[in-house]
């Protein structure tokens, strides 16, 4: 007996990634830390080890350890980058075909791989350097956005009314908010009470119950067309794959195709700069003057994943009130504040109170999404999502990679710099959605339009 509900798989794949994260931010700081100088990392402390007098030799010694820190996810980000690329692309472009399980499966079992490796490495203390290489296999498996990208094409298949996808796709936002939020609030203490080793294995054991339900109880949402599939060479469907994505483009109307592409542009810039400045926060809060340990960023990162939950509600309260595009603004424009406000944390509470204006972080990307699956034909949507998840793994990495430089070179002098240049990047999304709504953005028409459009195709066939 087929399961057909991929959200078990997406929160199983939620803690994981989310517990990963920081402890690997953390593992990485630590290793560095202790093998950078002489100065022991005392990880039972309620303090993170952190010099606050700019005149200690410590403070100097930490300025260069955040800059090591930087410099080497950089490394690790951009390892992954054209693997990840070519793999997320494929297999998600394929998927329209062979079904979406495929993509879901052989994601799940890189991002296994990855972090059965990360046992080995805690555990034998190998050099850390070799992270690089298990993110450069797990990249050749598809990455995160992969897997994500296929949930999102298969909770599209079925949604059959184009209504029910702006609120399916926030339910997955509520789930993975209510995953990550009690993951990130309880990863400091999988650190202080389990260490290092022990909490990898976790994630590996969750990963692997993952894989198992996709494998043999999770049923797929479309029906694969064995007839279609026997006769085509490697080559021939390596060509399709581009060729599908071409004609998402060439068979669209002028005005659709200007609006996808508008949407498209608007969704990867908005995402540049959140995804970007994920990472920059653990490093930011470890840093003088906050000081954070362990636990702190826990509880930051649970409430920077309490977003999903408002903007679950907020979507579907806004819902009832005003049109998509105007619940992208607000979360644009909230984000924006956010950003701006972070960099001037200089305390503590200061620092958890920057938190409330990114309640609404996760609205314009699920809504970003749902406007766009609107705008093409339903059996496009692999190819569409296939798309967006190459471009967010294209600009998630270059935006990462981006970042931690900017960071590297400005934390010495200010370390709010890199949290300010996002707050002006921000403008870009807001600009480009602007010129969507002065399209005359019309969900109903467009999607009436795909409609008549479907009805003739089939007709002409």
């Amino acid at each position: 007996m087929r399961i057909f509900l991929v959200e078990p798989a997406i929160c199983l794949s939620a803690f994981a990634t989310t517990l990963s994260s920081p402890l690997v931010t953390q593992y990485v700081y630590r290793r560095i830390w202790e093998e950078t100088g002489n100065y022991s990392f005392a990880s039972d402390s309620n303090i993170s080890e952190c010099e606050k007098n700019k005149s200690s030799p410590i403070f100097a010694f930490q300025e260069e350890v955040q800059k090591k820190v930087s410099l080497f996810n950089l490394q690790m980000d951009i390892s992954g980058l054209i693997p990840g690329l070519v793999s997320t692309f494929i297999l998600l472009s394929h998927s329209d075909q062979q079904g979406r399980k495929f993509p879901l499966i052989l994601s799940s079992v890189g991002a296994l791989a990855t972090s059965v490796w990360l046992c080995l490495l805690s555990y034998f203390a190998f050099p850390f350097q070799l992270l690089i290489a298990s993110t450069f296999i797990g990249a050749l498996c598809g990455n995160y956005t992969t897997f994500f990208g296929a949930c999102f094409a298969y909770i599209v298949d079925q949604c059959k009314e184009q209504k029910q996808r702006t609120i399916r796709i926030a339910i997955i936002d509520f789930i993975l908010g209510l995953v990550t939020g009690l993951t990130g609030l309880s990863s400091g203490y999988f650190i202080r009470e389990l260490g290092f080793v022990w909490s990898f294995l976790i994630i590996t054991m969750t990963l692997t119950v993952n894989l198992i339900y996709i494998l043999f109880f999770l049923g797929d949402s479309m029906k694969e067309s064995s007839s279609q599939n026997v006769s085509i060479s490697c080559s021939e469907s390596f060509k399709n794959l581009f060729y599908r994505a071409y004609m998402l483009f060439k068979n669209a109307s002028g005005e659709r195709r200007c609006l996808l592409c508008l949407l498209l542009f608007t969704t990867i810039t908005y995402f540049f700069v959140v995804i970007g400045t994920s990472p920059i926060f653990i490093l930011y809060e470890l840093d003088s003057p906050l000081c954070w340990n362990e636990v702190y960023i826990g509880y930051g990162s649970a409430l920077g994943s309490i977003s999903f939950l408002t903007s679950f509600l907020g979507i579907w309260l806004f819902s009832y009130c005003m049109e998509d595009i105007h619940m992208a603004f607000i979360g644009i424009f909230t984000t924006m504040a956010g950003m701006a406000m972070t960099a001037f944390a200089r305390t503590t509470l200061m620092m958890l109170l920057v938190r409330l204006p990114f309640l609404f972080t996760i609205v314009p990307l699920s809504v970003l999404r749902s406007m766009m699956s609107k705008v093409v034909h339903s059996t496009e949507q692999g190819t569409l999502f296939a798309c967006v998840a190459f471009l967010e793994t294209l600009g998630g990495v270059t935006a990462v990679s981006t970042f931690n430089g900017i960071y590297s070179a400005t934390v010495a002098w200010y370390p709010g710099f890199t949290f300010l240049l996002s707050a002006v990047l921000l403008l870009i999304p807001a600009v480009s959605l602007c010129v969507v709504k002065c399209t005359s953005w019309n969900e109903e028409g467009y999607v009436l339009c795909i409609q008549e459009e479907s009805s003739e195709d089939t007709s002409d066939s």
